[in-house]
């Protein structure tokens, strides 16, 4: 396991070692949050690098990542911990069979019959450090907001049938919303908040030489300008980094050095994830944003 990092550029070089352009603000959001042991609260839109920021800083510390996936209805048994219910009744049989039910009854609630789902995970003790991520947490239910709130402050779990698990070490945290609701302000004050944003050019340029290397510079310039102004249109759903990476590696597998209206309309699936959004884009629009990014140039 590597020791965290001491400063807020040696945070932004372990993020960049690990392919991830952090600008200024979120390195030192970031840097905080694992000097101050504070979970760490990332919204923004689809597609900003929010759930890339768990993977890097779980590759770049040694540690083992978790993940918690969120969705509507979810609840304590899928996010945190289970009891095995068929072995607590065979065990149970067994000393009926026996004739040791006092036994049995003292010891059903004893931890080899607790399975550890996400949560319970990234705190046991007896496993290495974590970086748990809490994905996408706008899509559970409220109430569902409420198990968390003692992870969060105290990196631990109560089971009522048998007690406190503390986490030696604690976790590094991070919960990522895509705003589709609020998220109640008991989880905002445990934790650092930042807002990631698309990035600007500059940076998604550095992202694609990071993420797409051997890109060729020009291509690169006008699929980074292309996504820029593509962002600026009414769309369902605008491109994020993710699909800008995509898009210049399906255009380099196609061999293209330079951007063409033939080379976008054949590739827009990749860029974009809506038929209406392909439908208002291909054809004509395609090729008077190619035609200006080139004019630009």
């Amino acid at each position: 396991m590597t020791t965290l990092p001491a400063t807020i550029d040696a945070t932004a070089a372990l993020l960049q070692n690990q392919g991830y352009v952090a600008d200024r603000s979120l390195a030192t959001t970031v840097h905080l949050s694992l000097a101050m042991a504070r979970p760490l609260f990332l919204e923004g839109e689809p597609g900003t690098g929010k759930t890339e920021i768990a993977r890097v800083l779980a590759a770049g510390l040694g540690r083992r990542l978790v993940r918690l996936q969120c969705y509507d209805g979810m609840d304590l048994s899928a996010a945190a911990y289970e009891w095995d219910r068929a072995r607590q009744l065979l065990a149970i049989r067994l000393a009926e069979a026996q004739g040791n039910t006092a036994a049995v009854a003292r010891d059903i609630y004893a931890r080899e019959y607790l399975q550890a789902r996400p949560l319970l995970s990234a705190i046991d003790p007896d496993l290495p450090p974590a970086v748990l991520l809490i994905d996408e947490l706008d899509r559970a239910d409220e109430p569902f907001e409420a198990f968390l709130l003692e992870l969060l402050a105290d990196f631990q779990i109560t089971v009522p049938e048998y007690g406190t698990i503390r986490a030696t070490t604690p976790p590094v945290v991070v919960l990522t919303s895509n705003r589709t609701r609020e998220v109640h302000d008991a989880i905002r004050r445990r934790c650092l908040y930042q807002w990631v944003d698309y990035p600007d050019a500059e940076r998604e340029r550095a992202i694609l030489r990071a993420r797409a290397p051997g890109l060729p510079e020009k291509l690169s310039a006008q699929v980074v300008a292309f996504v820029q102004e593509l962002r600026g249109t009414e769309l369902f759903k605008l491109p994020g980094v993710a699909e800008t990476i995509d898009w210049s590696r399906a255009l380099a597998h196609m061999n293209r050095v330079e951007l063409t209206p033939e080379a976008v309309d054949a590739t827009l699936g990749v860029l974009l994830k809506y038929q209406d959004d392909i439908a208002k884009v291909r054809g004509a629009t395609a090729a008077a944003m190619v035609a200006g990014i080139k004019d630009a140039a």
